[in-house]
């Protein structure tokens, strides 16, 4: 079968699992719901793959494939159509790949939920969703999926809703979505009234031979960036994914790990050719990007939840990858989506063994000594750790090396940044995996007790990503270790490469000062953690000033609720208790007292005297005469 006769499956079989699941919510068997969920996740992977080589040994590496028309109107014409090339190829196969790994997952760890059959139903709508976001061959199409994917993540967040807080966070992850959202749909508006068109082929060769700084490109490649903002978590709108920690753990490794906050990173990598023209708003990029590397890890030095830590471990990855994106290094940025979907979604399955371990135990503080009572999970968390740190030869470290050298060919400074993010990162990923797996076991005797390793179908998918995060860098190994920097050719006709301009022994030199910093951090991490047993202790007040900011989040979340919440909120009782209540209640209440107070005068003149209706009568008629007379 050809590509175009497949690629429709590839969505459409995730969505018959949520309409089946959906519908046989209360009536399929837990286990053939699992069956179900995962079965149609594994089809499109097996679906994604034939396709992945069937493009590889096809001279033409980009197919538009027409399915109907959805909107004409006037100038506007959208169709629903998918485009499979070198780029969304590759998300084909992580998010189905990863996708299916976490839906095996979840068999066993949801299994005792009584919402199994809506979980899974949810699940399988936001693979197709994000499916439908990255197979789109207009902005239309891909703003469809967007949407979709932020609507699943309010459902799955806030999946047990009778938690308030737990609601509370799927509503604040809702709502910094819509503002990121806006920015883009602004876009796409400006793009359409610009180039005529929102059609990737129609879009792009017009851009190609504009000149680099047009105002109206930058204008529309920031309002892009704006809603990657928001997707993707970057200042000032991240403060949604810490909080989106509330859902179920396997939630945390498909959404906020591998596939819904690397949408906005897939979105700039498929627009690199107006972005390549927008030289401000690549400076914009790698700046924002760059902060919210370094600010997420600050933050994450000080956290105790388990679930948190990885949370804004990814903020700040996400924050590398958009550095990358600021530099031109879009094929680098988009390897790092690869590699983080490999070793996040294996870190936070990894911590969700933990916690079904521990009987949702997530504090840190409550563990300890738990590597020989759960060997596998400790030993695949390690490689995942081991591959974020950027330590040779694991994954991490070729992404997240080649983002590097790019920045410092950019700019020394945002190296220097980066290179500190590293230093950071390596420290507190080395912090946790010692707070929780080191020592001495810090819970209740009776919990210690009752401590196993999780069952097969939670430590398999566990086994494979630890392999894939061990192993994934060889698909972009660079040339200065003999690589052929085969994933770079493999995207090089959809996205805009550009030489890396060092030489060998500068690149070397730059590896090793990142590497370099990655062991003295995890060192130092041993030496507090481990021979020192520094355990944070509840209750205790940071004493330096960066760890308060770092333990209180740097109080954006009460700096939001200053400057934003409290202000719409006081704008909001004024306009209840003076504009709605007394002007247009008034105005509404004014017309019914005014009507029923004319109709008491008025039914004064029913009064039930024949004579008068006859006089009334007699005064019309002369009324009318005289009208008549005078006027005509």
């Amino acid at each position: 079968m050809t590509i175009e006769q497949l690629i429709w499956l590839v969505p459409l079989l995730p969505f018959l699992g949520f309409v089946i699941n959906g519908l046989g919510r209360n009536s399929l068997s837990k286990g053939l719901v699992g069956i179900i969920g995962s079965g149609v996740i594994l089809a499109s992977f097996i679906i994604s793959i034939v396709i992945f080589f069937s493009l590889q040994g096809d001279t033409q590496k980009s197919h538009e494939v027409f399915l109907f028309d959805w909107i004409s109107a006037g100038t506007l014409h959208i169709p629903l159509s998918f485009l499979v090339d070198p780029l969304s190829s590759i998300m084909l196969l992580i998010i189905t790949g990863i996708g299916f790994l976490i839906h095996l997952y979840s068999t066993s760890y949801m299994h005792d939920d009584e919402g199994l059959g809506k979980f899974f139903s949810y699940l399988n709508l936001f693979v197709f969703f994000m499916l439908l976001l990255v197979l789109g061959s207009n902005y239309i199409v891909m703003f469809i999926g967007w949407e979709g994917v932020g609507l699943c993540s309010y459902l799955l967040i806030g999946f047990w809703y009778t938690n308030t807080a737990y609601a509370s966070a799927a509503k604040k992850a809702f709502v910094m979505n819509r503002i990121g959202d806006l920015g883009f749909l602004l876009g796409v508006f400006l793009m359409f009234n610009f180039f005529g068109s929102v059609e990737f082929s129609k879009i792009f060769p017009q851009a190609a031979n504009m000149l680099p700084g047009n105002n109206t490109l930058v204008l529309i490649t920031i309002l892009l960036f704006i809603g990657a903002c928001g997707k993707s978590a970057q200042l000032p709108l991240f403060t949604w994914l810490p909080d989106a920690m509330a859902g179920p753990t396997p939630v945390s490794a498909l959404i906020h790990a591998a596939t819904m906050v690397t949408a906005g990173i897939y979105m700039i990598a498929r627009s690199s050719v107006l972005f390549d023209l927008a030289p401000l708003t690549q400076h914009i990029i790698a700046i924002v990007g760059i902060a919210t590397a370094l600010v997420a890890a600050i933050i994450a030095l000080t956290q105790t939840d388990i679930k948190k830590v990885l949370a804004y471990s990814t903020v700040s990855q996400l924050g590398y990858m958009f550095l990358g994106l600021g530099v031109g290094a879009y094929t680098g940025s988009f390897f790092h989506v690869l590699t983080h979907a490999f070793f996040k979604a294996l870190l936070f399955l990894g911590a969700g063994s933990v916690i079904h371990a521990m009987h949702h135990e997530q504090d840190m503080r409550h563990m300890g000594g738990l590597r020989k009572k759960l060997p596998i999970t400790f030993l695949t968390m390690m490689i995942g750790t081991i591959a974020i740190a950027g330590l040779p030869p694991f994954s991490g470290f070729f992404s997240k090396d080649e983002i590097l050298a790019n920045a410092y060919q950019y700019s020394p400074i945002l190296w220097g940044v980066g290179v500190l993010t590293a230093f950071l990162t390596s420290f507190y990923m080395f912090r946790m995996m010692f707070l929780t797996f080191s020592g001495k076991y810090r819970g209740t005797h009776h919990a210690e007790s009752h401590v196993h390793e999780s069952p097969k179908a939670m430590t398999v998918p566990l086994i494979i990503l630890a392999i894939l995060a061990a192993i994934g860098g060889a698909i972009n190994i660079p040339h200065v270790f003999g690589g052929n920097e085969w994933l770079a050719h493999w995207l090089s006709p959809v996205v805009a490469q550009h030489e890396l301009d060092l030489s060998h022994s500068t690149e070397f030199t730059l590896m090793a000062v990142s590497v370099l910093v990655a062991i003295i951090a995890l060192f130092y991490a041993y030496t507090r953690y481990v021979k020192g047993a520094r355990v944070p202790v509840a209750d205790e007040a940071p004493r330096s000033v960066l760890a308060k900011l770092s333990y209180n989040k740097f109080y954006l979340d009460e700096i939001y609720d200053f400057i934003i919440t409290k202000p719409l909120d006081a704008f909001s009782r004024f306009f209840y208790r003076i504009i709605d209540t007394k002007f247009i209640d008034g105005i509404v209440n004014g017309l019914g007292w005014s009507t029923n107070e004319a109709s008491k005068g008025v039914r004064l003149l029913q009064s039930g005297n024949v004579g008068f209706y006859i006089f009334m009568m007699v005064f019309g008629i002369i009324a009318l005469l005289a009208y008549t007379f005078y006027y005509i």
